[in-house]
């Protein structure tokens, strides 16, 4: 299938599936006489799995490397070492990530609450 239909059948737009093409997440096959890019219907299930993938947070990086290991449309993991250490290793990423944004929260909920405090006095 071509390009066109691959974003069809998955929902995804053609400069995202290029996109996923140049990180390596993809390997279309150049069609023999035109040159286009062409796709097996596997490639269907690995641009779910890709999308699904990074709903979770993962980096295109992380997913080249988990790719190979993963099956089905939910995905689901080869129960490997490795790949629970490069999930840990994104999770802690995310938590670091959430925890500096919990705090610049409270920072500015405070500027606010001492600004509006500031408005409600008498001048």
């Amino acid at each position: 299938m071509l390009i066109g239909e691959l974003s069809r059948r998955t929902g995804v737009r053609t400069h995202q599936l290029r996109y996923y093409e140049s990180q390596g997440l993809l390997q279309p096959h150049r069609g023999r006489h035109s040159g286009y890019r062409e796709y097996t219907d596997e490639a269907v299930l690995t641009v779910h799995q890709i999308r699904r993938l990074l709903e979770a947070g993962l980096s295109t990086d992380d997913i080249a490397y988990l790719l190979p290991c993963v099956t089905g449309p939910a995905p689901e993991m080869a129960p490997c070492q490795e790949i629970v250490d490069t999930l840990r290793a994104r999770l802690a990423t995310l938590d670091d990530r959430l925890n500096t944004l919990a705090s610049s929260r409270e920072s500015l909920a405070a500027y606010i609450s001492t600004t509006e405090q500031r408005l409600a006095q008498p001048a």
